[in-house]
Order: C-alpha cells, then structure tokens, then sequence
C-alpha cells in the first residue's frame, strides 16, 4: 500500500480562499439588505437590465419635473404676494379718491395727493419684486428690473410736460391765452385726459404709447412645463391693463389734482382718476386670477406625478427588490459557514510536526 503526503499549508489556503470569497459576499448580501435591491442588476436581471435602466430613467424625468414644478410654485406663490400688495395699494388709492371726491380745500386735496404717493410707492416696491435673482413681472426679461417710479427727472414726467405743452398750444388763441392746466374748462380737461394722456398709457404695442417710459418688462411672459405634456405661464408682466391704469390715474393724481383747478373741472379730474383707478384694481385682479389658474394646475400637475412615480417605483421593486426574509436566511447561512472556516482554520495553523517530536 502506498501513501501520499498532503500539505496542511494547502488545506489553510484553500481554506484562507473560502473565506475571502465569503466575506465578499457577506458584503453584498448586507449591502442588499439594506437597500431591499440587487447589489449588482446586471449580473442579477441579466436581459431584464434594459427594463430595469427605462424605469430608472422615467423616475428621475419626473423627479426632474417634480423639482422645476418647485420653482414655479415658488415664483407663482411670490407673484401672487406682490400683486395681493399692488391690488391693495390701488385699492386704498381709489378709495381715498372717492373718499375726496367733491372735496376742494387745500388740506384735504394735499392728504388725498399724499395718499396716492403713498401707494404709488407702495406699488413700485411690489412690482419690482424679485426672486432668486429674477424680477417677477418682466416677463422673460427676468434680469431686467420693469417697474420705474414717477418722479420729477422721470422719463414719465418728460412726456407728460410734453403732451401738456403740445395740448395747449393745439387750442384756439382765448383771451386771456391758455397758458396753464388751471386756466382748463370742463371739456378741455376731458379732452386731455381722454386723447393726450389716456393714450399714452395703452399697450406698447399700439402707436404712440408711451408706456416704455415706465416699463421696461417684456409682454411675453414665461413658460413652463409641468408634466410630460402640459405647459402653463409662469409669470405676469407690468404691460398688462391693470398696471397701465394703475399708472395713468396716479398721474392724474398727482399732476391735476391739485393744479388750481375750478371745482367742476376738478370733479373731471377726480372722476376720471376714480375710473382709471377702478380699472386697475379689475385689472390686477385678473392677473391674480390667471396666476391662480396656474398654480391650480401646478398643483394637479404634481399630485399626477406623485402617482405616476408611486405606480413605477412598485414596478422598480417587483423587478429589482429582493425578500428581507430571504436575504436575512441567507446571510445566517453565510455566517455559519464562515465561522466554520474561521474554526477550522485556525485548527489547520495549530497542526506542526513540532508538536509530535
């Protein structure tokens, strides 16, 4: 009979082998563990991978909508804001107008004149709102700021002293000669404030406004999409009618009111700054209204996407998530097994001919 000799230092690197081998995968199976899905799909889910890369792909496009649809509610959220503040500006303006109405002592036109500032003011500060770096109501002009006050060195203010100047000298020679907007009858006030200024303040689009001495926004407002087919405007613009109005009865405000008017002519003006300013509360209005119309739909918008997502990602699991219970059997397995080798190893080192002499 004949024998052969096996060497101990084999057994403990086949041993050593098993061991690695085990704790690599020990590694993966508690990686699984915790994230419920293949380590490797690939390797895993073989054809199925494709699949696996298209569900991946569909989740992050509408998580990518679900983040712009953040910003848009954002940007919508701080329009609405400015425009609740603008709205109330005008308010305040119209009802002091009324308020004044029929008045024509100094004091009280001079609080009613102060008021109106105060609100054009107030309107300014809101219209110039911005948000992340970006005017609000510029329309795609976002870097450009669209609202400028009326002052004294105004471009505003150059073209009203134009349109006054050329209203007057239009008129037919009088006795004494029409120099100044005191010096107006009824019809003559009616007249300027309908056919010189009233004009001046329409679209900018329309020949011979001036309303890009106060505006510098784009009419075209901003889009975005909030879904896979579906976009909504994402901003409003200071070219719309409420700001134009807003604007020509705080002009009128401030120029005529108290100008030294007789009171019939004054109660042309007053009148006129009431229906203007009336009109822009309308006006502004309406555009919280179609804000409001949008952010409604962003609001569907994500609620439709929330359930899409929840739809994919319980596909994503059927396909690539693996059983907590199956898993765990499978780990216990493995630690068994290396706590053998570990035994059986550490048995293997002990074994030396040194021992036996």
């Amino acid at each position: 009979m004949k024998t052969s000799f096996v060497s101990n230092l084999a057994i403990q690197n086949a041993m050593r082998l098993t061991v690695q081998r085990g704790q690599v995968e020990l590694i993966k199976l508690n990686t699984e563990a915790s994230t419920g899905v293949h380590a490797d799909y690939g390797l895993a889910l073989g054809a199925a991978t494709s699949q696996s890369v298209n569900i991946s792909s569909q989740i992050d496009r509408l998580a990518t909508l679900k983040s712009t649809n953040s910003i848009v509610t954002q940007r919508l959220s701080g329009s609405q804001e400015a425009l609740k503040t603008m709205q109330e500006a005008a308010q305040k303006s119209l009802s002091s107008l009324i308020a004044f109405q029929g008045n024509s002592t100094a004091d009280l036109l001079k609080i009613a004149r102060d008021q109106n500032t105060a609100a054009m003011s107030t309107f300014t500060a809101a219209a110039n709102t911005s948000l992340n770096g970006e005017y609000l109501f510029s329309g795609i002009n976002t870097d450009v700021q669209p609202f400028t006050n009326y002052s004294p060195t105004s471009a505003a203010k150059a073209s009203y002293n134009a349109a006054l100047s050329t209203f007057i000298a239009a008129q037919p020679v009088q006795v004494p000669p029409l120099t100044s907007v005191s010096q107006f009858t009824k019809a003559q006030m009616t007249d300027f404030i309908e056919n010189s200024l009233a004009p001046m303040y329409a679209d900018p689009s329309v020949a011979g406004s001036k309303w890009t001495d106060w505006s510098d926004a784009s009419s075209q407002n901003m889009t975005s999409r909030i879904s896979a087919n579906e976009v909504v405007q994402s901003s409003a613009n200071l070219n719309s009618e409420g700001a134009r109005k807003f604007a020509l009865a705080s002009l009128v405000s401030t120029e005529l009111l108290s100008a030294g008017l007789s009171d019939d002519v004054r109660n042309v003006v007053t009148g006129k700054a009431v229906e203007y300013m009336g009109e822009a509360v309308t006006g502004l209005i309406s555009m919280q209204s179609n804000l409001g119309l949008s952010q409604e739909r962003v609001k569907k918008a994500n609620t439709s996407i929330d359930a899409q997502t929840k739809i994919i990602k319980t596909n994503q699991l059927d396909l690539e998530g693996l059983s907590p219970v199956t898993l765990a059997a499978q780990i216990k397995t493995l630690e068994q097994q290396l706590q053998t080798a570990y035994t059986l190893t550490a048995r293997l080192q002990q074994l030396s001919l040194i021992n036996f002499l």
